[in-house]
């Protein structure tokens, strides 16, 4: 059975010739968590206590 990336398995890592490499810090940076809505968690920890709260007998 052929590989279909047969053809370019072996190739070097293409890198630029105009650009620097980006630093480590940086690029997991931008995989890192964040918060798309603000203050969400803490909306939700106040509906949460709210119901505790109230179903607590």
């Amino acid at each position: 059975m052929r590989n279909p990336y047969e053809d370019i398995i072996g190739l070097e890592h293409p890198t630029s010739k105009t650009h620097r490499p980006m630093a480590r810090l940086d690029r997991a940076a931008q995989f890192a968590p964040f918060a798309a809505l603000k203050g969400y968690e803490e909306v939700i920890d106040e509906n949460r206590q709210k119901n505790e709260e109230e179903n607590s007998f």
